[in-house]
């Protein structure tokens, strides 16, 4: 299969790139798309999965505690 010529583009510069580390230690090697890593859902959408999670265990809690209980008792 034949490369393109952007694939050519792409290729030539990678090499060029890969030819400029060569023969240096890895710790002078500095990464061109060195980024912090991000987490994968934000944090409004971690704190929403949280309260409808442990939210929902809380009112189930206080629903057994205040609510049905006063129903086996009050026969």
């Amino acid at each position: 299969m034949a490369q393109t010529p952007q694939q050519r583009r792409a290729n030539a510069q990678f090499a060029k790139a890969e030819e400029t580390k060569r023969g240096k230690p890895a710790a002078a090697i500095k990464k061109k798309s060195e980024k912090v890593e991000k987490a994968p859902i934000s944090k409004g959408w971690l704190y929403l999965l949280l309260f409808v999670v442990c939210g929902g265990i809380v009112f189930e809690l206080v629903r057994i505690v205040f609510g049905a209980g006063q129903n086996y008792f009050s026969g």
